[in-house]
C-alpha cells in the first residue's frame, strides 16, 4: 500500500529546516502514512500531519513520489504550507500503533542525519533533500 510524506520546512537564519520526530522505538523519521482506500495522498499528507504531529497545515503540491526499492511501497511526498510560525520542539502523542509520545524539532536540511535515523528515513531525507534544493535552484534563475 502506498504512503504519504508530508514534508514540512521553515525557514530560520537564511537556512532550511525540515520538521522531524524522534520515534520512541524506531529513531528519528519524518511523518508518514498509509494512504487509505478512496483517498489522495494530499488529503492523507493533511490527515497523517493532523494525527502524528498535532497540527493542521495545507498540503501546496507534491514534491516527488519516491520509492526506496522496486518492492517497497511508493510515497507521495507533499510540501506542506511553510511551518514557520510553529514551535522549536514539542511533544505530541500519537494514538498509531497502541500510542507514542513523538518529539518533534526541526532538522536543517543540509545536515546530514545522525545514526538516530532510521535508514529509511535517511533514504528519503536525501531525495527531500535533492527534490528541495533542485527547486530552489529553479527558483533563482
Amino acid at each position: 500500500m502506498n504512503k504519504a510524506c508530508p514534508v514540512v520546512v521553515r525557514r530560520r537564519e537564511g537556512h532550511l529546516e525540515i520538521l522531524v520526530f524522534r520515534h520512541p522505538i524506531a529513531g528519528t523519521q519524518l511523518v508518514k502514512g498509509t494512504i487509505e482506500p478512496g483517498e489522495s495522498g494530499r488529503s492523507a499528507s493533511e490527515r497523517e500531519l493532523e494525527e502524528e504531529a498535532g497540527i493542521k497545515l495545507k498540503a501546496e503540491h507534491l514534491l516527488l513520489e519516491w520509492q526506496r526499492h522496486p518492492d517497497e511501497p511508493t510515497w507521495a511526498i507533499w510540501l506542506m504550507e511553510p511551518g514557520d510560525h510553529l514551535p522549536d520542539h514539542w511533544d505530541h502523542y500519537c494514538k498509531d500503533d497502541g500510542g507514542h509520545l513523538f518529539q518533534y524539532f526541526w532538522h536543517p536540511l543540509l545536515k546530514l542525519p545522525d545514526s538516530e535515523w532510521h535508514s529509511v528515513f535517511t533514504d528519503a531525507l536525501a531525495a527531500v533533500r535533492q527534490s528541495l534544493t533542485m527547486r530552489l535552484a529553479h527558483a533563482q534563475r
